[in-house]
């Protein structure tokens, strides 16, 4: 197990690289979700919007 994580001599590139696209792939799918539910708020304020336009009563 000790051959495995030694990585051949090479654990001190290969895993910092693991660490670094990790925290890589975690900031992007934080990004899309923050992303996502940005534009979900803007949306329902454009159709919140939108409906007061409709229902003022002005012709």
């Amino acid at each position: 197990m000790s051959d495995f994580f030694a990585m051949g001599g090479y654990a001190a590139y290969i895993w910092p690289a693991y660490a670094v696209s990790a925290i890589v792939l975690a900031g992007l799918g934080f990004a899309i979700w923050r992303r996502g539910r940005d534009l979900k708020k803007r949306l329902k304020d454009q159709a919140t919007r939108q409906g007061e336009e409709v229902g003022d009563g002005a012709p």
